[in-house]
């Protein structure tokens, strides 16, 4: 079976979990805006190469897939470029500094007859499998809606990294952290045909939102009702699945979010205090390697993605039409 070769373009912390998590795939390339980044990333892999211009490691014969996970305002551009020299791309959300981008960046894919997948890695971990495969098989009965949190505190100078400057994140704390429980809810529920919310700035000193919340619906009128943080003093990760005959409460990503757990509550027939089921995966962070073992099932059987440029677009449309609603470029 074929091995594939990666470049990864962005040595930062998500090029570097990514690195760690290859499926048995080979690094072969890394580029970074700072070369020693580049280089201290290849150092820690045999047979990898770091190289000054991303341009340079796209277009190599020898990589298969490139991995994108720069600042917003660099995935389109280096994800078309790498799609247009023949290569298969697996690209951090949310995909595109300006949704329009993804047009573009779908119809070359569609014409070099590779693959694209967003990095929607949270549908990965074990809880959301696991949440999936109970949703599936009908523990919950019909779904009605979702509640979640999701949050940070930021540190000492947040204000003044790059996804506090517009021109390089497109977006704030709605687009950084908000895209991710907007695609699982979406993965949950289908799709969103109403937005509401509300995006504002209320403690950094920058000029895009700390804070986004959201009420969306879909045609049938499930809903989720959420909210993304920067301003989350201790770092929150809360899910909720609410369906006819019974929840899921998920908690957690591990590290300083807490130990991944799912409880699933079952309602009876004489209803009351329901039975629980709680399942804990006090592990690292699998989610990564997960998701890349299925980019590399999708390419070896040719098969679009499950988490694609299209999913990338819907949650862009949800964090558009809030930031609309606020007042926001």
């Amino acid at each position: 079976m074929k091995q594939f070769n990666v470049a990864i373009i962005g040595c930062g912390l998500v090029g570097q979990k990514r690195a760690a998590q290859l499926a048995g795939c080979k690094l072969v390339a890394c580029a970074d805006a700072d070369f020693k980044r580049a280089l201290s990333l290849a150092s820690r892999h045999s047979d990898s190469e770091a190289v000054k211009d991303w341009r340079d490691a796209v277009t190599r014969k020898d990589v298969d897939i490139v991995i994108v996970a720069t600042p917003h305002f660099l995935l389109a551009p280096i994800t078309l470029a790498a799609v247009k020299a023949g290569k298969h791309v697996l690209v951090e959300k949310p995909a595109a500094h300006h949704p329009e981008e993804l047009d573009e960046i779908e119809r070359a894919a569609k014409r070099a007859g590779v693959l694209v997948r967003v990095g929607f890695n949270h549908r990965y971990h074990p809880t959301f499998q696991k949440a999936r495969e109970l949703v599936d098989a009908g523990a919950l009965g019909e779904l009605m809606f979702v509640r979640a949190r999701y949050g940070h505190g930021g540190r000492v100078g947040y204000d003044r990294e790059w996804r506090a400057d517009p021109k390089l994140a497109g977006g704030g704390e709605l687009l950084e952290q908000g895209v991710h429980i907007i695609d699982l809810a979406r993965w949950f529920l289908g799709e969103f045909t109403e937005v509401e919310g509300f995006a504002h700035t209320y403690f950094w000193n920058q000029k895009v939102d700390d804070n986004g919340f959201m009420l969306l619906k879909t045609a049938k009128k499930k809903v989720a009702f959420m909210h993304a943080s920067c301003t989350e003093w201790k770092n929150t990760f809360s899910f909720e699945i609410y369906g006819k005959v019974g929840k899921l409460d998920i908690f957690g990503l591990g590290g300083s979010y807490g130990t991944e757990r799912i409880t699933l509550y079952a309602m009876q027939p004489e209803m009351g205090p329901p039975p629980t089921t709680v399942w804990e995966f006090p592990m690292e962070d699998n989610s990564w390697g997960t998701e890349f073992a299925e980019f590399v099932e999708d390419i070896r059987l040719n098969r679009q993605p499950s988490a694609s440029i299209a999913d990338a677009r819907a949650a862009w449309r949800v964090v558009r039409r809030v930031y609309e609603i606020s007042g926001l470029p």
